[in-house]
């Protein structure tokens, strides 16, 4: 029978080194709090069964804006000190008595899924397991400014989480703990005598502490995506309207915006060009297409469907692959209808579908002089430039 394993994540300190109005671990990093990334890293794991948090009373407001949809089990409230908020973490899993508990720092939001699957196998032959670093700074005893000495660092190691146990005795480990405030789990299952093993850590898995510590995570989530860029072109001709209607005026739709019109667009959908060319780029950035190999005109079921659908399906293929949507630049080619008074409410919004500021899209238009199938107002034109980041992985 399987295992099963739980990751009990420490997030109940107040955290005030790393500066900010907020506590460091619901502040940002790279478009989602620290909390988040540091729990869907083990939701995301195969072998992790479930995954609770430990939290400060006064921060349960943050907690549930930045976890909201995420399947975790209830939070608990800790401590005082760490010792104390990982122990009531603990007695709050006793009811599901899991074969193993990784604790880990919410604080360390580059968890690699190896490192979690390194630490998860070797419990199969330790009661605890740590990953660790070895120390490769010199070290020097320092009393009042002035070195005393020289440590030797042969056998010095810098001990990480998560810090994986066998359950039924780390909490037995705990509850042992009388007045004693140890910084690591490591050290309370120390105490109570149990062997601990180490896996090799990583150096990108280090504790965000201060605002220097953050600064450093940002670039390091940087190098860890690529820029990529999508185009995407779409037309569709007018034709005369049938029976559709907005206050009595004809309509057509452009980037979202109806605009009264005395000509339609034919489409098999609202052939709403704007949105379109936005969806091509959006698939064409990650390889995943065009809009017909998604919504194929054949099918009766998009007949009629506004192009809403098809970005906001677009944009959830993105985030399933853990991209970001950088900048939209949409270019409307017609002689009529005029689209300058329509520019500021197509930004807001494509801005609302996309979930991204409208300072980040921008929408012109231009006409052809006459010329070509737009000058003769057969038809209309438009053109998106789409720039996301994408994990440099994603193939």
């Amino acid at each position: 029978m399987a295992k099963t394993a739980v990751a009990l994540i420490v997030a109940a300190g107040e955290s005030r080194r790393a500066g900010g109005d907020i506590p460091k671990q619901y502040q940002v990093l790279g478009g989602k709090s620290l909390i988040r990334r540091t729990a869907e890293a083990f939701l995301q794991h195969p072998d992790i069964s479930a995954v609770k948090v430990v939290i400060h009373p006064a921060h349960q407001g943050y907690y549930d804006e930045h976890t909201r949809g995420l399947n975790l089990m209830p939070a608990v409230y800790g401590g005082t000190t760490r010792q104390e908020s990982v122990k009531q973490g603990l007695l709050s899993l006793a009811d599901e008595a899991p074969d193993y508990v990784l604790i880990h720092d919410a604080a360390r939001p580059n968890i690699a899924q190896e490192l979690i699957s390194q630490t998860l196998s070797a419990l199969e032959q330790s009661p605890a397991v740590i990953p660790a670093l070895p120390v490769i700074d010199t070290l020097k005893h320092v009393e009042d400014d002035r070195i005393v000495g020289t440590i030797e660092r042969k056998k010095l190691f810098r001990a990480q989480t998560p810090q994986g146990f066998h359950f039924q005795e780390i909490l037995k480990a705990h509850q042992e703990v009388n007045d004693a405030d140890y910084t690591d789990d490591a050290a309370v299952a120390e105490n109570s005598g149990l062997e601990v093993k180490i896996v090799p850590g990583s150096e990108h898995n280090y504790k965000i502490t201060t605002a220097e510590d953050m600064r450093d995570a940002q670039l390091l989530l940087e190098q860890q995506f690529e820029v990529r860029v999508g185009q995407g072109i779409d037309a569709h001709k007018l034709i005369a309207h049938e029976a559709d209607t907005i206050a009595s005026k004809r309509v057509i739709m452009l980037c979202g915006v109806p605009i009264a019109f005395e000509f339609g667009l034919e489409g098999h959908s609202d052939a709403d060009v704007g949105l379109h060319a936005i969806v091509d780029g959006l698939l064409g950035a990650m390889g995943e297409g065009d809009i017909g190999a998604h919504f194929s005109p054949a099918d009766p079921r998009w007949r009629g469907m506004t192009s809403s659908r098809f970005i906001l399906h677009a944009y959830q293929l993105l985030k399933q692959k853990q991209g970001r949507l950088m900048h939209v630049d949409v270019t409307l080619v017609c002689e009529r209808p005029r689209i300058a008074p329509h520019v500021q409410q197509m930004r807001e919004t494509i801005s609302k579908l996309l979930d991204i500021s409208a300072s980040r899209i921008s929408v012109k238009a231009t006409t052809t002089e006459k010329m070509g199938f737009t000058g003769r107002g057969e038809g209309i034109l438009a053109q998106a430039v789409v720039t996301v980041k994408l994990p440099a992985d994603v193939r």
